[in-house]
Parts: C-alpha cells; sequence; structure tokens
C-alpha cells in the first residue's frame, strides 16, 4: 500500500466515467472491458490492456472481499493530463486489502502482487462508508 492520496472530484479531471455493478463474479468481465473500451475512447489505446487487467484485480477484490449482499460496487475510470486512474469503492472499509504471499497451487493472492507490478501508483483510501482502491498508469510511457 503506498501514502494514499484523496480520490480527486470528477470536475478535476479531464475525462470521468462511474458505474456501479452488483456483487457478482460476472460483473467484473463487465467492468474489464469497459475500462478497455474507455482507454481507447479517450486516446490512451496503449493503456488499455494494463487498465482492463488493473481493473479485473480490483473488482475481483472488491466481489471477493469487500461486499456486501445487495451493496454494489462502485468504478471509477478518469484520465487526467497522462494519467489514467482506475478506482473501485466497496462498502466494506474495515476489510483493507493485503498482499500476501501464494503458493504454485494456490488459485488465488496473487492480485495484489499484479496491481504492484502493473501500476504507477496505487493505494487504499478509507472513505466515510467503505474504501476505495485505486491504481494509476502513466499512459505517456505506454506506447499508443
Amino acid at each position: 500500500m503506498t501514502d494514499a492520496c484523496p480520490l480527486p472530484t470528477p470536475k478535476s479531471y479531464d475525462r470521468y466515467d462511474a458505474v456501479s455493478y452488483t456483487p457478482y463474479p460476472q460483473a467484473i468481465p463487465r467492468a474489464r472491458r469497459r475500462v478497455a473500451q474507455l482507454a481507447v475512447a479517450w486516446g490512451r489505446p496503449g493503456a488499455a490492456d494494463d487498465a482492463a487487467l488493473l481493473a479485473s484485480e480490483l473488482c475481483t477484490n472488491a466481489v471477493l472481499h469487500g461486499c456486501l449482499r445487495d451493496r454494489l460496487f462502485r468504478v471509477e475510470t478518469s484520465l487526467r493530463g497522462n494519467t489514467l486512474r482506475i478506482a473501485v469503492t466497496d462498502p466494506r472499509g474495515e476489510r483493507l486489502p493485503v498482499a500476501r504471499p501464494s503458493g504454485a497451487d494456490d488459485q488465488f493472492g496473487r492480485g495484489l502482487l499484479i496491481v504492484r507490478a502493473l501500476a504507477d501508483r496505487w493505494a487504499v483510501e478509507r472513505l466515510t462508508v467503505g474504501k476505495a482502491v485505486w491504481a494509476e498508469l502513466d499512459t505517456a510511457t505506454r506506447s499508443n
């Protein structure tokens, strides 16, 4: 976990999108596709694959560890300059993500390692209700 930078308001972005999803596994590929499509539509096609993978990992963590029955999770995608941010909020602020070692046969446990490897920055922010886990990509360093 890095030092938390507060989530800017949507008006401080060049581009902004937010969608709430039901806390079920089938929402994860929908969110992943949307984030990738936004990266392309916003002129950052070189970041689309990494953004999609980050969205997938953050959404998976929200569904597995951060959601409550019948409470939505939210994916906010934004662009400010050359920074593409994917933020996933969920209602369980008491369950903060923690990277943990995983064995070769473990099915789970690598999500935050992937986030850490792909993202230029990432952090967890406690909210009044729940938390936001975000990751940023510097799109200027990715080929378009």
